[in-house]
């Protein structure tokens, strides 16, 4: 008989890919073959986001389109929307189960899909294009839930208190994913770093990654978003171990110590200059990339112009940038000072701007390096098919090398190309 096959689609977070992936383990062993796109499945998950009302329409008109794509097929919905719009409104959307984003959610979920299973499948060209879900890089979450109360955040308020996986439970899903054939994973959370504080016995992120590097043999290991408090000397000496790669996502959102404030975010600009310099002092080639929201509430034309010149001061590998959005039942939403959507879009295009000069130049300095590459496999570009993976230090590269997927090798870093540099194996000519 054939197997069943139950579409995972996500949007969101790399906590969301992970809460997938681990939708997408549980499926497979339930007896389905798992595919991440909409076609004539057997059932479909739609993991949502809710970060801002943008989010919130993508996911109704993804809930809607697998409804479309395969009618009397069942329709989980799961993630944050139906956390921030309330599980009645996703049932309205023709949502045949709605689950939170807690683990006994998704058990719950895989058991209602079971409970649906067809008698047999009908959906063979998917099944053909699922040859068993190998993975270059997996998403393992080691923590749910934040306590802080960003004025601009509605996480909180969909994934609730933080709780931490115990690191017996973190390394066993990191030793799975390996056996599974994962050459790299990374551990994700909603905020990573208070990892370990709601511990009976307080932990912290080091002890986290100390135990995952002794209990397994992954490969290479990246850490997921930090913030400068984070950084400290203990975590920092892990590096030794080459297994972790030299890459930080460092939030900021504001280089302007007054919009922080308005934030409420923990640390000052003095602070995360401190840590990024504690990087850089241990770790010379680590790539720090970073978040920043432009037009906040009560955000000058000064403080804009001084979050743009320390984003240049930090030098940072990539800067995801952000359009401030007002969401419904935050603080910063009925704050005074709300910048008018024209001055949004023209602070949001200078920092565009900044962003994509600042990842040029890093990328430039990268030329002539040896780094090591995880291919991850082919991609269609301008000129052709290229080989296609990432450096340590976490910049994409281009090559002509065949077979390598899944495969780490060391690579010359040569000029850049489209979004990342062009490389080239040892040896062979630039």
């Amino acid at each position: 008989m054939s197997r069943p096959v139950a579409a995972i689609l996500t949007l969101g977070c790399k906590l969301n890919i992970a809460d997938s992936e681990e939708l997408a383990r549980g499926f497979r062993r339930a007896g389905y073959d798992v595919v991440d796109r909409i076609c004539d499945a057997d059932a479909y998950v739609v993991n949502t986001c809710s970060v801002t009302h943008v989010a919130d329409a993508k996911s109704r008109r993804l809930i809607r389109a697998v409804q479309r794509a395969s009618p009397g097929a069942p329709v989980a919905v799961t993630g944050c929307y139906p956390q921030s719009a309330g599980f009645d409104a996703i049932t309205a959307l023709g949502a045949d189960f709605v689950a939170g984003t807690r683990d006994a959610d998704k058990a719950a979920l895989i058991e209602f899909v079971k409970g649906r299973r067809p008698s047999a499948s009908s959906a063979e060209a998917a099944r053909a294009a699922s040859p068993g879900g190998l993975h270059t890089r997996a998403f393992v979450k080691a923590q749910e839930g934040c306590n802080d109360v960003c004025a601009f955040c509605i996480v909180p308020q969909t994934r609730g208190r933080e709780e931490s996986r115990s690191i017996a439970q973190v390394t066993a899903e990191v030793a799975r994913a390996v056996e599974s054939g994962a050459r790299e994973v990374v551990i994700t959370g909603t905020q990573l770093g208070a990892w370990g504080r709601d511990l009976s016995e307080p932990l912290s992120p080091a002890d986290l990654i100390a135990g995952i590097l002794e209990g397994t043999d992954v490969l290479r290991l990246r850490f997921s978003s930090l913030q400068p408090q984070d950084i400290t000397p203990q975590l920092l000496a892990l590096w030794e171990d080459p297994r972790l790669m030299p890459h930080f996502h460092l939030a900021l959102q504001a280089g302007s110590d007054p919009t922080l404030r308005a934030m409420r975010r923990r640390y000052t600009i003095a602070g995360y200059r401190d840590a990024a310099a504690r990087i850089r002092a241990v770790i010379p080639s680590a790539a720090i990339t970073t978040d920043v929201i432009a037009g906040f509430p009560g955000e000058s034309e000064a403080d804009f112009e001084e979050t743009l010149a320390f984003c240049e001061e930090m030098a940072f590998a990539r800067v995801h940038c952000f359009p401030y959005s007002r969401r419904s039942r935050t603080t910063a939403a009925r704050s005074a000072g709300q910048n008018a959507p024209p001055v949004i879009h023209e602070r949001m295009q200078r920092l565009l701007a900044l962003a994509e000069r600042l990842s040029t130049q890093f990328r430039v300095s990268q030329q002539g390096a040896l780094r090591s590459v995880l291919w991850e496999g082919e991609r269609k570009m301008p000129g052709g098919t290229f080989a296609h993976g990432y450096t340590d230090n976490y910049v994409p590269v281009y090559g002509n090398c065949k077979d390598l997927t899944n495969r780490a090798t060391p690579v010359v870093i040569g000029a850049v190309y489209h979004d990342g540099v062009w490389g080239t194996l040892p040896g062979e000519a630039l």
